[in-house]
């Protein structure tokens, strides 16, 4: 009763609305009423996991806003405020919340940048690897034949491979072919690469199932019936109807992806030390873990958790909200 009160005072409130802010608007109210939506609102989990989420993100894109200090202004560093502990520790400044590394250089500041370093390493990575799949799935799953049986066991073969291992490779023959010079220019590319190619295999294979079951549905078959060629068929009608899983896949990727470049950049194969991520940073610190700086490498090691598990929790919740049968 009190919330269909207040839906109606909402939508009388806004009856004096333009017509397309109004229809916004009660577009607005029809999904905050939906399974889904209220699927969300009653896990708390969920919304707590979405929460930090949201919170990283948004630390992670406003890095250089909310820094302290500019990490990659070497004039700013002074070597007197190295190896200093966090402001509550004694020994530590309060200008330095989370204390120094061995440069001088403000571990807040750097782990929001290597936040930001490692969100943007991720979000690249799955939309290649989405893209890559999702094509190579569609095209699989609609044409069958020699086609599908060659990109399927080109995907077997790829998934026999450890994930680390095979992107380890990939990292060390793109860097034995470029020039030393370059080595850390193409950092973030090389890293991209591997990780494309690591990932690209679950959304063809998902996508292709998926295909193939779109394909002898009536709507298909009009479309071919009125003369809509393979690509139209496939990436108009076909595609739209596959993209449920592959949101679900994208999701629990991208905790996989960060966690790769943070596994690369850890053993020396990633990011280079003037463009950190969150795994360089570990990789730092874990060098004087020994001797007694255990914030350097404490801190980007808690974040690093954090964001993976909250990318793990809202990916988990989705793929049950948007399968009928867990619904």
């Amino acid at each position: 009763m009190e919330i269909n009160t207040t839906k109606a005072a909402l939508t009388g409130r806004n009856s004096s609305r333009p017509g397309g802010l109004q229809k916004i608007w009660q577009r607005l109210l029809a999904a905050w009423d939906s399974d889904i939506a209220y699927n969300f609102r009653t896990s708390r989990l969920t919304v707590f996991a979405t929460g930090v989420l949201a919170l990283l993100l948004f630390a992670g894109i406003g890095a250089s806003l909310l820094a302290h200090y500019d990490p990659f202004d070497m004039a700013a560093f002074d070597l007197m405020d190295s190896e200093l502990p966090p402001s509550w520790v004694e020994g530590g400044e309060a200008r330095f919340w989370l204390g120094t590394d061995i440069q001088g250089r403000d571990v807040y500041s750097l782990i929001l940048h290597g936040l930001q370093v490692s969100l943007i390493v991720g979000f690249i990575s799955v939309l290649c690897a989405m893209a890559l799949g999702v094509t190579l799935g569609v095209v699989s799953g609609y044409f069958g034949g020699i086609i599908d049986a060659l990109i399927m066991r080109l995907a077997d073969a790829m998934l026999s491979f450890p994930t680390i291992m095979f992107a380890l490779l990939v990292s060390g023959a793109a860097r034995g072919l470029l020039p030393q010079e370059m080595h850390d220019q193409m950092a973030v590319y090389i890293i991209v690469i591997s990780i494309t190619l690591t990932g690209w295999m679950q959304y063809a294979r998902t996508v292709r199932g998926c295909t193939l079951l779109e394909g002898n549905k009536e709507y298909v078959q009009a479309a071919k019936v009125m003369g809509s060629n393979n690509i139209r068929i496939m990436f108009q009608h076909i595609l739209p109807n596959v993209l449920s899983p592959v949101l679900v896949l994208a999701t629990l990727h991208l905790a996989l992806a960060v966690l790769t470049e943070a596994t690369l950049s850890f053993l020396g194969v990633g990011m280079p030390p003037h463009q950190p991520s969150l795994g360089t940073l570990i990789n730092e610190g874990n060098k004087y873990l020994f001797s007694g700086q255990w914030w350097v490498v404490l801190f980007p090691s808690l974040v690093l958790v954090v964001l993976a598990l909250s990318v793990n929790l809202v990916g988990d919740w989705l793929r049950d909200a948007l399968n009928p049968k867990l619904r």
